[in-house]
Parts: C-alpha cells; sequence; structure tokens
C-alpha cells in the first residue's frame, strides 16, 4: 500500500531501448475489490497512460527470481496455507487459491531466425493475467529461471504458457504452446512439457520445463463452480501469418501468369505469328454467327427479334 512507479520503454527494430516516461499512482488511495479505471498522464513526453487497476486482498500476481521463490520459505508457505484452510472457508469467497509456477527452461526450440537462432520469451496467461519472462537473445535452449504467481479465481482454470520469439517492433512468432488443467497440477513436482501447435492438437518442436504448486480452498472451488466465468478482457489479436502470405502470394503468381499467357497467347494470333494458328483462329471467327443475331428485344407482351 504505497506508490506505484510505472516506466514506459519502446524498442526499436535493432532491440535498442529508451525510456519514454514515467508516471506514479498512489495505491493508498485506491479503494478495494473495485475496478478504477486511471488516466495517468506520462512525464517528459506528450502520452498518457491507460490503466485499469482492482485491488483485492489476495495473493496477486508477482514475478521473482528462483532464490526468493514465495512458497520456498516455509513460514510463508505456512501463512498461504492457514489462508485458505477450512475454517478459513467463508471469508472473501472470491479467493479461491494461490498457483506458483517455476519456469526453468526450454530446449531444442524451432529456430525462427535466418542465423539459426531464436529469441525466445514465455508468457503465461491465467483467465485475465498474464505474466512473461524476459528474452534470452540468441538461445535455443534458454533458461529463465524465474518464479510466477497468480490468485486463483477458478480452480478449473487453464494455465496456458507460450513461447514465442521476439520479433523487434513485428509480432513475435509463435514457438510452441502448453495447456495445464489447474486440477491436474501435481505440487511441487519439475514435469518436463511438449510443446504443441496453436491448437494444441500436434506435437511442435522443443519442451519447457515447469514446476508448479497449487493451494486453494476446496469449499470455496465447489461454490465457485457454480458462477458464471470471469470474462475475459484481454483478446488474442488476429496475427498476419506468414503462411497464409505466402499461399496467397503464389496464388496470385499463378493467375497473374494465366492471364499474361493467355493475353499473348491472343496476341500472337493476330500478329500471325503462328500461320496456322492464326489461320484457325480467323476461321473459327467467322464461323461463329454475328451476335445480333442472338439478341432479342422484348416490348410489353411482344417479343421481336432483332
Amino acid at each position: 500500500m504505497g506508490i506505484l512507479d510505472i516506466e514506459v520503454w519502446g524498442k526499436d527494430s535493432k532491440k535498442h531501448e529508451e525510456r519514454l516516461g514515467t508516471c506514479k499512482v498512489d495505491i493508498s488511495a485506491l479503494p478495494l475489490k473495485q475496478a478504477n479505471c486511471l488516466e495517468l498522464p506520462l512525464d517528459s513526453c506528450l502520452g498518457a497512460l491507460l490503466m485499469l487497476v482492482t485491488l483485492t486482498p489476495c495473493a496477486g500476481v508477482s514475478i521473482s527470481d528462483l532464490c526468493v521463490c514465495p512458497l520456498a520459505d516455509p513460514s510463508e508457505r505456512k501463512q498461504i496455507t492457514q489462508r485458505y484452510c477450512l475454517r478459513n472457508s467463508l471469508k472473501d469467497m472470491k479467493d479461491v487459491g494461490i498457483l506458483q509456477v517455476k519456469v526453468l527452461k526450454a530446449a531444442d526450440l524451432l529456430a525462427a531466425d535466418f542465423s539459426g537462432k531464436s529469441d525466445p520469451f514465455c508468457l503465461l496467461e491465467l483467465g485475465n493475467d498474464r505474466l512473461q519472462t524476459h528474452t534470452v537473445y540468441k538461445n535455443l535452449n534458454p533458461e529463465w529461471n524465474k518464479v510466477f504467481t497468480f490468485p486463483i479465481k477458478d480452480i478449473h482454470d487453464v494455465l496456458e504458457v507460450t513461447v514465442f520469439d521476439e520479433d523487434g517492433d513485428k509480432p513475435p512468432d509463435f514457438l510452441g504452446k502448453v495447456a495445464i488443467p489447474l486440477l491436474s497440477i501435481r505440487d511441487g513436482q519439475p514435469n518436463c512439457y511438449v510443446l504443441k501447435n496453436k491448437d494444441l492438437e500436434q506435437a511442435f518442436k522443443g519442451v519447457i520445463y515447469l514446476e508448479m504448486d497449487l493451494i486453494y480452498n476446496p469449499v470455496k472451488a465447489s461454490i465457485r463452480t457454480f458462477t458464471p466465468r470471469e470474462k475475459r478482457f484481454v483478446e488474442d489479436s488476429r496475427k498476419l501469418s506468414k503462411k497464409i502470405l505466402s499461399r496467397d502470394v503464389d496464388r496470385v503468381k499463378r493467375i497473374t501468369m494465366a492471364i499474361w499467357n493467355t493475353m499473348q497467347f491472343l496476341k500472337s494470333c493476330f500478329q500471325w505469328e503462328s500461320t496456322l494458328r492464326s489461320t484457325i483462329a480467323f476461321a473459327y471467327h467467322e464461323e461463329e454467327p454475328p451476335l445480333y443475331m442472338k439478341c432479342t428485344l422484348f416490348s410489353g407482351d411482344i417479343g421481336s427479334s432483332l
């Protein structure tokens, strides 16, 4: 409950970073359990930052290194476990539990750059909460070693972990994805997950290593099952697909070549480049009945041929 410092950064195509502006939010002045829409003017630039801030008294989203893992501290783990014990089942019904995810590393990723390397980072999504790791440049076997903490609002949610290749100011390239239902998590066990395609139907290239801990109140989780799911505020925008673009360009090329060849053929018929071809074309043209013999003019109920 203090001052939240915010920095806005820009990055050009050469991966050079520049701080564009800063702003501050007094957290203590905001009401709890209420969506606060804030428009914050940035210092040292003309822009403004539009934010939707909601304060809830629960374990919120956070990012930390492995050395400061929240649930690794026995006293903090005990405190969190007591918060979600059965005797607290009727306190703050929306605070169902907490999920801790250790994103350790990935291996044998797809090479997205012409140099045979990738610049991978990892995006984690649970409901409306989205967090991501830093980017490891020029590496197909990145190690992130980060700890992510998410509040659980619905025990039937699915954690989505997607690996992307950073591509400067262009949309990132997809490198693989896994989807993990919360109810399938086994606490504290490192797992190796095979990356899949965007539809999660086929195996993609590479694997990712995760370790997860889930603590929740079963009574709250059961009650939340009968309430509507939280609306997704962040929708994935449709990005340009290189495969679809390449396919469409190929189609346009084929159609253009077909039209060009047809025009060249018709042109050659009238320029007598081939005597036989031009003779057949003119003979066929002479045998065709004139267009005016096929037209009929109708006036009222009487049809008269032209």
